[in-house]
């Protein structure tokens, strides 16, 4: 019983692994690989709790691979290369299959310790499986990424959660021993926050405290029990779950709607809860294109700093510094002009196809294209009066679409009328 219910209750085959179904249903992408014996290096990216570390035990069980677990937490660049020279080794340490290397929070690996996979993953001396939480575009290294299928892992649903539950009271050899009944199951998912090996932590101490108190051979959860017993001293915010959505969604949507206040106080609520500073710092990176745009376009830069600066520097300290951000970001004038007119161009793209560029506006590097008239009546707009000269940018087809519509704030009602002073009444400006 020293053994946690999660882990005792680890799924140990792709049956008995409930959810991600676009990945190990009987159509899912890895259920196909596997079954072909064709595992390529992949990195499984997806919230705590989803089953990564499961997944790639059952992969390596299924594909009849040896098995070897690293945690980027606690094992450095030695610790790597240690499973590599083995896994190099001739003479039958491992079967004629190489072997699979999962290593857990691979985001937190540096890039030293990322370049000295690159060799054994490229020559196939192993078979990497990688598991993040965080957008591998942004922490995993280029080169490494490239040599990686990356498969994204879905949070849990409130029935992915029930049948996990489900399964725990009918598999589990201790809890077969007691009637258990889920009368009410809400305070248990909303204090996992949709982490399937939190909730059985949290299950297995409710069960425990209540088989301790009473020694019942049958036991009833409801909400009330649950959140008696499950006493929450630091602040509800799971980094996976509704809270962590929604959190964030309060955040942005404090900024746009200018109130530095709510900003600041949802600010908090994600630092006091443990969130990654670059994940805030990248959110108000986005908003600062997005919301403000050219309305004041020194939100951008400012937002670029604050995200070079977090994180260089870390926590406690990088609280100031994104609380001085967001505070400038909401007292900022705003406007989506940019955003709304990159959407309005891509929409266009997908309905209009691939439009001919006109001929004033194609390079014209060589004497045949110069000779089919490439570039002949493009006007070099700096010899011109005020550097500009009226001509078509756009294909005949979608002559004088206007994408970009400039807000009401006082910068890009400069711009609108800087337009206007060019183009006239070409795009109505």
């Amino acid at each position: 019983m020293n053994i946690p219910l999660a882990e005792r209750v680890r799924p140990k085959n792709l049956t008995e692994y409930i959810s991600q179904s676009h990945l190990v249903g009987e159509e899912g992408s890895l259920t196909l690989q596997i079954s072909k014996g064709i595992i390529p290096s992949l990195i499984l990216w997806g919230p705590p709790g989803t089953g990564k570390t499961t997944l790639a035990q059952i992969i390596a069980q299924e594909s009849q691979r040896p098995f070897y677990e690293l945690s980027a937490i606690n094992s450095g660049v030695a610790a790597i290369r240690e499973v590599l020279d083995k896994a190099k080794q001739s003479g039958g340490l491992f079967t004629t299959k190489n072997p699979i290397l999962f290593i857990d929070e691979i985001h937190r690996f540096s890039k030293s310790q990322q370049d000295s996979l690159l060799a054994a993953v490229e020559k196939g001396w192993v078979t990497l499986i990688g598991a993040t939480t965080e957008n591998p575009s942004f922490e995993v290294i280029p080169a490494l990424l490239s040599r990686c299928q990356v498969y994204i892992l879905h949070a849990f649903t409130k029935e992915d959660l029930e049948a996990i539950l489900q399964r725990a009271i009918k598999t589990d050899e201790f809890l077969k021993t007691k009637t258990i009944e889920l009368k009410e199951t809400e305070a248990l998912l909303r204090l996992s926050g949709g982490d399937g090996r939190k909730l059985l932590n949290i299950f297995e101490l409710v069960i425990h405290a209540l088989d301790i108190s009473t020694n019942p051979t049958s036991i009833e959860i409801t909400n009330e029990k649950v959140l008696q017993l499950v006493q929450k001293n630091t602040v509800l915010y799971d980094k996976t779950g509704e809270q962590h959505y929604d959190i964030v969604s309060a955040f942005i949507k404090s900024i746009r709607g200018s109130d530095p206040n709510g900003a600041v106080y949802w600010l908090a609520r994600m630092i006091e809860g443990g969130e990654d500073v670059k994940f805030i710092a990248r959110r108000m990176l986005i908003l600062a294109s997005e919301d403000i745009g050219n309305a004041n376009p020194t939100a951008l830069i400012m937002a670029n700093n604050t995200f070079q600066a977090v994180t260089t520097i870390g926590y406690p300290e990088s609280r100031i510094i994104l609380s001085q951000c967001a505070i400038y970001l909401a007292t900022s004038a705003k406007s989506n002009a940019s955003y709304m007119a990159i959407g309005k161009a891509q929409q266009l793209v997908k309905q209009t196809g691939d439009l001919p560029v006109p001929l004033h506006l194609r390079n014209a590097p060589t004497t045949l294209m110069k000779e089919l008239g490439y570039g002949e009546e493009y006007k070099y707009a700096h010899n011109f009066t005020n550097n500009f000269a009226e001509q078509e940018f756009l294909p005949e087809e979608i002559s004088e679409t206007v994408f970009f519509e400039p807000g009401e704030n006082t910068r890009e009602l400069e711009l609108r009328q800087f337009l206007k002073n060019r183009w006239k009444d070409k795009y109505g400006y």
